[in-house]
């Protein structure tokens, strides 16, 4: 009898397993669909694709906001003495790492599976962690102090996990949807979503915030969050296949390559055996490092360094993300027509731009109009570098059944190296504080040689790659 119980239990466990693979396995390939003519069946084909494109750009805009919603409280959190800044530091450290290990692991699985299901699932989880941050909120006052962290920071860290389940699939439906010589332009414009998520969170969560308080902004980024759901399952599509469509390489007349027989498995161990992959990686950890270290640092430097007011160095440091969006839409366009689909070339002029633009920053001097200079030139720069270096040159050179794998070794290289970041930052600046009649008197020469150096390695990486051309010929 026990055995036959274990052996129930177990069929039992593998049958629950095949059901939930089966539900979130790609779409089957369904029969050709008939249509009148050449011209109704590439229409019909521009309309999911470009439906795909958008429940992808703005559900991972929507993604942002449930990540993000932390960020826009953090002051409030801390002035009504539920945690402190030690404490929401943690806090946010354990959505990042857990974000960098989620997005490596989630890439590969995102491979084998329907990308609407996967996409749809994660922004579930997520704004249910963001709905579940809100409760605790409101009973704030009656949990103590290092309960509410515990429960935040784990509730953080599964929000960092599913946010992981966002990136991959929607770049795999542009890989799936797109032919290589359109890919670029698209990528380009679906890398602003990061901005717009920003955007959205501050405009929508903080007006929230504003008028019922801070336990009320979780309440709307997981509202956000259901409104990005609902766009995801009614318009992205899994692959033209499943509607009946040939398969990308036919509508768009591409050659199918030597992979074209081997199994997703095989191509995801070829991926991790490409040293060119394992270039772009680091070269994108060493520009997210410069990227975070703005982002995470600047106003403390615009203030202490240079003496600019709260609002001046706000105003500043929105520039560049302001001007990222402009850098991200354009970058792909441009290196798909100006470049034929090489982004080697831009890849470097905006490399050599981005640590310029830092120099300039760092080491430019007081004057408003140079440190506006230095985060417009820095916020394209970086717009372009997120879309290059962040994804797009190692999706690439892969083939189109191991774009979640490739998304998933950079992205593990890029964020764990923005959480290194910000502990040497940390250390750096704290080490290199003199007090002085009790004021703090900052040397921030070490760290920013630390950040200009990361960032003139991260344009010189990928010119390791300079032979691997990739064909974007039909």
């Amino acid at each position: 009898m026990p055995t036959d119980t274990a052996t129930i239990g177990a069929t039992g466990s593998r049958s629950i397993f095949s059901r939930i693979a089966s539900f979130y396995s790609i779409s089957p390939t369904a029969d050709e669909r008939e249509f009148p003519s050449d011209e109704a069946r590439t229409k019909f084909y521009k309309k999911l694709r470009l439906q795909a494109f958008f429940a992808a750009t703005i559900g991972y805009s929507l993604y942002y906001v449930c990540r993000t919603s932390l960020n826009v409280m953090k002051k409030p959190i801390i002035d009504s003495g539920a945690l402190d800044a030690t404490q929401l530091g943690i806090i946010s450290s354990a959505l990042l790492f857990a974000y960098a290990i989620g997005k490596f692991v989630n890439g590969f699985i995102a491979d084998y599976c329907n990308i609407k299901r996967f996409m749809a699932t994660g922004l579930i989880i997520s704004a249910l962690a963001n709905a579940f941050m809100g409760m605790m909120g409101i009973a704030s006052s009656a949990i103590p102090g290092a309960v509410m962290c515990t429960c935040f920071a784990i509730m953080w860290c599964f929000n960092g996990w599913a946010q992981s389940m966002g990136a991959p699939p929607a770049i795999i439906s542009l890989s799936r949807w797109f032919p290589l010589k359109e890919r670029g332009t698209y990528y380009g414009f679906f890398s602003a979503s990061h901005n717009l998520g920003e955007f959205f969170s501050f405009l929508f969560v903080g007006s929230i915030v504003a008028v019922a308080g801070w336990q009320s902004g979780f309440f709307g980024s997981a509202i956000a969050g259901a409104i990005g759901i609902a766009l995801v399952l009614f318009f992205l599509h899994d692959h033209p296949g499943a509607h009946g469509l040939p398969s990308i390489e036919a509508l768009s007349g591409e050659k199918k390559g030597k992979d074209d027989k081997m199994s997703t498995k095989d191509i995801q161990k070829m991926v991790l055996r490409t040293p060119a992959v394992w270039v772009l990686a680091a070269a994108s950890a060493f520009m997210y490092i410069s990227r975070y270290a703005i982002n995470g640092w600047g106003m403390l430097f615009l203030q202490e360094q240079k003496g600019f007011t709260d609002v001046e160095a706000l105003s500043i440091i929105s520039i560049n993300a302001l001007l990222g969006i402009a850098g991200t839409v354009l970058s792909g366009w441009f290196s798909d027509k100006l470049f034929k689909g090489d982004r080697q070339i831009p890849a470097l002029i905006f490399g050599v731009l981005n640590a310029t633009a830092l120099a300039l920053f760092l080491f430019g001097g007081n004057a408003m109009w140079i440190n506006i200079l230095s985060m417009i030139l820095f916020g394209i720069a970086i717009g372009v570098l997120i879309c290059f270096l962040g994804g797009l040159m190692a999706v690439d050179i892969v083939p189109r059944r191991a774009t979640g794998a490739a998304l998933g070794v950079v992205g593990i290289a890029s964020y764990v190296a923005a959480g290194i970041q910000d502990v040497a930052s940390g250390w750096l600046i704290n080490d290199n504080i003199t007090v002085v009649d009790g004021v703090n008197h900052y040397n921030f020469t070490p760290v920013a040689i630390f950040w200009l150096g990361a960032s003139i390695i991260s344009f010189l990486l990928p010119l390791l790659n300079l032979r691997h051309k990739v064909d974007h010929s039909e």
